[in-house]
């Protein structure tokens, strides 16, 4: 991987900007809208937008300090309730549903991390809709997540498997496929190693080897 840090963190911030863009631009609309003349109607469902866009802001805000920020960094256990709540709420704004099957007796912060990312390259899978299914297993001292993207038009982006193995897209590094070369960032940090590949039951992201704990 050649890519300057500083172009490496301006891609990140822009990719994050992005994901608050658009709910917030929608409670600006909503704001607007209750501040002009119109029916009772119109009002109502102005306001109702306006809650919408404000929950839809604090879910992403919330699910991104994770994902991306220094709570991820920390040694020790992560809590498990918390992190599924923050992805569950995030995806209720998302066109994918997520299911999970985490036969693990903990996760360590950089893994709760790391499926975060994982499922933000779900994302990119299931744009048109489908499941992002999570699953995590212990298996000789260490773990394996597995994310498989089901739907009927999920998709592997070539810029997105070359971003997962580390090698820049053809069209060069962007906002647009900076975060997956930030799972695999993260994959690496914890020992592991980032497959992604097709199969009849879907696209599959598989992070293998993880250590038990972040360093």
């Amino acid at each position: 991987m050649n890519l300057d840090p500083a172009r490496f963190a301006a891609f990140i911030a822009a990719r994050l900007c992005h994901d608050i863009v658009s709910p917030a631009a929608t409670m600006s609309l909503s704001l607007e809208m209750l501040d002009s003349p119109g029916s009772p109607e119109e009002k109502a469902h102005s306001e109702r937008t306006l809650r919408e866009g404000a929950q839809s802001v604090a879910a992403t805000l919330q699910f991104l300090r994770y994902a991306f920020g220094s709570m991820g960094l920390q040694p020790g256990t992560a809590d498990l309730y918390q992190f599924k709540k923050l992805t569950d709420d995030y995806l209720k704004f998302q066109k994918p549903s997520i299911e999970w099957d985490l036969a693990t007796t903990e996760l360590g912060y950089g893994h709760a991390r790391l499926i975060m990312n994982l499922v933000l390259v779900g994302l990119t899978a299931t744009v048109r809709g489908g499941v992002i299914h999570v699953r995590v297993r212990e298996e000789g001292g260490v773990k394996n997540v597995v994310i498989t993207c089901k739907g009927d038009r999920v998709i592997l982006k070539e810029d997105v498997a070359k971003a997962l193995a580390g090698d820049e897209p053809e069209s060069g590094w962007r906002p647009e496929n900076i975060q997956p070369l930030f799972a695999k960032m993260t994959c690496d940090g914890l020992g592991g190693t980032l497959h992604a590949k097709t199969t009849p039951d879907g696209i599959v992201f598989m992070a293998t080897g993880l250590r038990q704990q972040t360093p």
